[in-house]
């Protein structure tokens, strides 16, 4: 399969060129040329397959053409060492646990696969002294650092804002050491994008190391994360309520959202879908006047939505051909500041003893509020709540229980680079290496 820039000023590539590049020269994100729909007898027997044979038949419709189908079904399976259960809140509304992989958050799928297929790409070509870069506002760095850690030929640099990430979610990136480096960027994330960006394009640092991103901006990062969209519809046709379905799905850089886009695109009988923000609420406003205005990021305590400008939305214009309506038809929005999102979290465990970090507090919200009669709506909790221990004990007065995966990681020693949010400076940096 080929995929093009959303930019379209520069040739189309192959998958291998795609993942290995991460972002095309023209400053685009790649999309594939073609989304196949599943064929109708998938769906009619979704419920009778495991999460890795549903997530097989996915990724082989992006990447099967490009990648052997033992290497593939290889990738996947060991990708998907553990489960990502369906749990009921009320009787329309259910929480898709995205939180029991090894970093205990969603982005645990996208970066697996990723590091793994990038892997395999790796050594197919020979090519070693690979240098992934990466932004994050929490989870991602986390995620990305724990799938590539100790892998041979690939270094991770890990940027972050610096005072804008939970002590446990730096920890999970900044105590790895071998192979990781966490760089604490004194600005925002949008900054740390910018850098990692402007990195990609720069002719100096091209020439002198290889270069690619694990953010939600490849390929191999977003794409995977449609397969939990799949299993969460086999899930609920096995209660009897696969009807009407909407999703509710936190939003930050969008990466996580479009994928279950793609997954409409394959057939996936969704209705519909709702972007819920914090105060940090670009696509709220896009979808109120039909304008996409990015601004400089706001802190919130739903951290890794803080994003002014969220690099997937091309991606969503390009999915819908630019056409503002045909968005709208798709999607809704809501935004939430940080009073209410506690306001949930309080209010949801008080009255079911569920326990909601704060982003899928602001998705459990907007189905609260925006749920139609006979619809069932499923909102992503994207990571555990115990990696948000401070502001969610903070909340409901009592102690969060720290999971043990969790615990190994606050025994570590932090390791970071301190790093002005100036180019010039990274630059420096990456030219030394």
């Amino acid at each position: 399969m080929k995929y093009y820039s959303t930019n379209k000023k520069t040739p189309e590539v192959n998958l291998q060129d795609a993942v290995v590049k991460g972002l095309a020269a023209d400053k685009g994100l790649y999309m594939p040329d073609q989304i196949k729909r599943l064929p109708d007898s998938f769906f009619e027997h979704i419920e009778e397959l495991s999460f890795q044979e549903i997530a097989y038949q996915i990724a082989d419709a992006f990447f099967g053409e490009d990648v052997p189908a033992d290497k593939l079904k290889s990738i996947v399976y060991d990708t998907l060492t553990f489960d990502v259960p369906l749990v009921p809140i009320t009787e329309s509304i259910f929480s898709l646990e995205l939180f029991h992989g090894p970093t205990l958050a969603f982005k645990d799928v996208g970066a697996r696969f990723m590091a793994r297929l990038l892997g395999y790409f790796i050594r197919k070509e020979g090519t070693k002294d690979v240098n992934v870069l990466v932004a994050t506002s929490g989870d991602t760095g986390g995620a990305v650092a724990n799938g590539f850690v100790g892998v041979e030929g690939i270094h991770v640099y890990v940027l972050y804002p610096k005072g804008k990430v939970s002590e446990i979610q730096e920890k999970q990136f900044t105590t790895l050491g071998k192979n990781i480096t966490a760089i604490e960027v004194d600005g925002n994330f949008d900054d740390c994008q910018a850098l990692v960006k402007a990195a990609f394009l720069d002719a100096d640092l091209s020439e002198h190391m290889r270069l690619t991103s694990a953010n939600s901006i490849n390929v191999a990062r977003f794409l995977p994360q449609a397969f939990y969209y799949f299993y969460a519809y086999a899930q609920l046709k096995t209660l009897g309520k696969a009807q009407n379905l909407v999703f509710c799905v936190p939003s930050g850089n969008f990466g996580n959202i479009t994928a279950g886009l793609f997954g409409k695109r394959m057939g996936l009988p969704v209705k519909r879908f709702i972007a819920s923000n914090n105060n940090n609420d670009i696509f709220y406003q896009y979808l109120q006047t039909g304008v996409y205005t990015p601004k400089p990021s706001v802190v919130t305590i739903a951290n890794a939505m803080d994003v002014g400008d969220p690099s997937n939305f091309v991606r969503v214009l390009d999915l819908y051909k630019g056409s503002y309506e045909a968005i709208k038809k798709d999607i809704s929005g809501a935004t939430y500041d940080d009073d209410q999102i506690s306001e949930t979290v309080q209010e949801v465990y008080d009255e079911t003893h569920y326990l909601l970090d704060p982003h899928g507090a602001c998705g459990y919200r907007a189905l609260s509020e925006g749920l139609q009669p006979g619809e069932i709506g499923v909102f992503l909790e994207t990571a555990h709540p115990a990696k948000f221990i401070d502001t969610v004990e903070q909340i409901i007065g009592d102690k969060v229980h720290i999971p043990a995966k969790l615990a190994v990681f606050m025994k570590g020693e932090k390791l970071s680079i301190p790093m002005s949010k100036d180019f010039a400076s990274f630059k420096s940096y990456l030219m030394k290496k």
